[in-house]
């Protein structure tokens, strides 16, 4: 269930004494027959995936025109992947929309365009707080905050994936009613099915007010005709294809979906007063006091009950989580490390004086190629954090000095040396290029650089922020061609059976395919649109 691969089985199911009920959910392959059981026992509702590993993956990526993505290059733009979207819900605490706003806060790095809290109320009634720009921005206003009391809320930060970036009605958590209640969603990830699926709720009547992926989610709940709303929830899911973590929230229930293959986070916590949280990344739950338990597995579906607060259980390290924060069961601060040291072993630097991160994400990557080589680790670029993006840049020279405004050479550190600069990633190059001309105009004698990850040589459909394959420097150019470009006097990426050998026998449970082009889910192409009545 929750997945159209034969190879992959799952089991939602309640083991109990005095009531079990069964729904069947076929895979696309009818060899393989699933079923759904259900009671109301407190904590033996578990979806398992029977298979430990995600299956090889499937062919090459499929035409940019089936990608939900739309890539306008902006040459001041940060050229990194961006994650989309953090997550957090609190369920059993009276404060559980300043919970979800200061989770929102810790998580804002994780999208920056909007943010959003949906909260019960008192009288079982859902209320709806979302706003543009950062979380601040969007709750500005005190009585926003104070318009969502009750014990339970969801809440989201948005990074756009599919759906236009400065609209608010794209802004999530979505709040719906419909005949059986009322439901609100937050969703981290992308359907790379959402414009097929979309194309057939439409043909039967559907009306979507918004250009978002995640709409479709709502859609399918209120279509479907299973009964409880779980089953209505899983029904919901199997028709998905991509990535999608999410968090489900109606008058009594929290729900907490992740999918099949894991492609994102979704961790679990508990504040002292038995409050149930769940996050995108730990550095969440650290700040409002929530232990962290343990993660949503692929697959599972967690159900959160307030009514007796009962709780069922029904491809990242290298760019976007924060250093404290424990992703896929792993410190994200040990992994970047780790890349680093084995970069320093697999591509030294002979000759070099300084190791320099390109902050922030660079930090632990660089501070490992440093120990691992023997040389001196300083922070030779300093990064302003309130500059903003620049948008009227109209030569190359007025777009280089704002560049000094975002990373400030540290001449001392720089002047007369050679320099190795480490960064996570190389994608378009334009942002490599610029650091070489600044570390070249600060004095440096040479500059070696140094990406602690594969070259990025596909886009990704299942909700990392990556340009087309067109505009990947490395799926242009070789190695050396991409070093004349960007203008250093070395060039190294990790490799990727390197990387592999860091996650081990884990390897094979990790998505790869920016790095490989192997694709565990590929798109579906959409039907034909309906024709216009006359």
């Amino acid at each position: 269930m929750l997945c159209t691969r034969p190879d992959v089985s799952f089991a939602l199911s309640v083991t109990s004494s005095d009531a079990s009920v069964s729904y069947p959910f076929p895979y696309t392959d009818r060899r393989h027959q699933h079923q759904l059981r259900y009671s109301a026992t407190q904590y033996a509702l578990s979806l398992r995936c029977g298979s430990g590993r995600r299956a090889a993956a499937a062919g090459a990526l499929l035409p940019d025109r089936v990608t939900p993505f739309s890539y306008g290059v902006d040459e001041d733009a940060d050229d990194h992947p961006h994650e989309e979207c953090g997550l957090v819900g609190v369920a059993g605490d009276p404060d559980a929309s300043s919970l979800c706003y200061l989770g929102l806060q810790k998580l804002q790095h994780r999208g920056e365009e909007g943010a959003g809290i949906v909260a019960v109320g008192g009288d079982g009634k859902l209320k709806s707080v979302t706003g543009l720009g950062l979380v601040a921005d969007a709750f500005g206003d005190p009585s926003r905050l104070a318009s969502l009391p009750g014990p339970a809320a969801i809440g989201h930060v948005r990074y756009s994936t599919a759906g236009a970036a400065a609209s608010l009605r794209n802004v999530q958590p979505f709040l719906a009613g419909y005949r059986l209640g009322q439901v609100a969603v937050a969703h981290n990830g992308n359907l790379v099915n959402y414009q097929a699926l979309r194309n057939k709720l439409e043909a039967r009547g559907s009306i979507f007010n918004t250009s978002s992926d995640t709409e479709v989610i709502l859609h399918l709940i209120a279509t479907s005709l299973s009964r409880p709303l779980l089953a209505r929830v899983c029904d919901a899911c199997e028709r998905l294809a991509g990535a999608y973590s999410l968090l489900f929230l109606t008058a009594d229930k929290m729900f907490a979906v992740r999918d099949p293959h894991g492609f994102r986070p979704l961790v679990m916590g508990r504040r002292r007063n038995g409050a149930v949280v769940f996050a995108s990344e730990t550095c969440a739950l650290d700040l409002i006091d929530a232990t962290y338990e343990r993660e949503v597995q692929p697959g599972e579906v967690v159900v959160v009950d307030r009514r007796d607060m009962s709780v069922a259980s029904a491809c990242l390290h290298i760019y976007f989580s924060l250093p404290n924060s424990v992703v896929f069961s792993h410190a994200v601060h040990e992994r970047r490390t780790a890349f680093g040291r084995t970069l320093a072993e697999e591509s030294p630097a002979p000759g070099a004086d300084v190791v320099i991160p390109v902050p922030d994400s660079g930090f632990y990557a660089a501070l490992g190629f440093a120990r691992a080589s023997g040389l001196e680790f300083q922070q030779g670029l300093i990064r302003w954090h309130y500059s903003g993006r620049s948008f009227i840049q109209p030569t190359q020279a007025i777009r280089d000095l704002a560049v000094k405004l975002k990373l400030a050479p540290v001449r001392g550190v720089i002047a007369g040396k050679s320099v190795v600069v480490v960064d996570d990633s190389l994608v378009r190059g334009t942002t490599s290029s610029k650091i070489v001309r600044l570390l070249r105009d600060a004095g440096a004698r040479e500059v070696h650089m140094r990406i602690a990850s594969p070259p990025v040589v596909g886009s990704c459909l299942y909700g990392i922020d990556t340009p087309s394959e067109g505009e990947l420097i490395s799926n242009r150019m070789d190695l050396e061609g991409v070093r004349r470009e960007i203008g250093s006097d070395s060039l190294a990426f990790l490799s990727l059976g390197k990387l592999h050998g860091i996650y081990g026998d884990e390897a094979g449970d990790y998505c790869d395919a920016c790095f490989s082009r192997k694709y565990p889910v590929l798109p579906t192409l959409a039907d034909p649109a309906a024709e216009p009545e006359e």
